[in-house]
């Protein structure tokens, strides 16, 4: 399977995220910041994973741009994934996330989305990884591609979810 990854990062938790997932799933897998992927490699690829930082419950205005200008028949007959980074608390949940803001523009253009919309902690504003985040990236890009239900997720995944 051909899976295109496509990142934007500002403070490089997002691409580490990105490069995790990629390395993971092998030499099919190509990992493209956002404001260099070309046409080519979405008609080439098998599965969309498309992922942002959080910012403002947003995702950044590079990654809007890239998912305004994806059409329907750009995704037809491939699958999507959505990704993010955040932080954790009350009011970074109030404002939503990135993840469920790209799966929102998916849903719009009646793609194909396989997974639910997976979040990857940060600590504080600059965005360094909450340990352990790059290894569950690697198991929820493998479990994307092999179809497993990723609201299935290891317990401590949840755990984090609900804190």
């Amino acid at each position: 399977m051909k899976v295109l990854i496509v990142y934007d990062s500002l403070y490089g938790s997002t691409e580490k995220i990105a490069r995790a997932m990629g390395e993971a799933l092998g030499g099919d897998a190509k990992v493209v910041k956002v404001t260099e992927v070309k046409p080519e490699a979405i008609a080439a690829s098998n599965l969309l994973i498309v992922g942002s930082p959080t910012q403002g419950g947003r995702t950044t205005p590079a990654m809007k741009t890239f998912l305004d200008g994806l059409t329907a028949e750009s995704l037809a007959g491939k699958r999507v994934a959505a990704f993010d980074t955040r932080m954790k608390g009350f009011f970074v949940k109030m404002f939503g996330w990135a993840a469920n803001r790209i799966e929102a523009s998916f849903k719009e253009k009646k793609a194909n989305s396989t997974a639910q919309p997976q979040g990857f902690f940060v600590k504080g504003g600059k965005g360094q990884l909450v340990d352990g985040e790059v290894e569950r990236a690697a198991t929820w890009a493998k479990s994307v591609v092999a179809g497993v239900p990723t609201s299935q997720m290891p317990g401590e995944y949840q755990q984090k979810q609900k804190e």
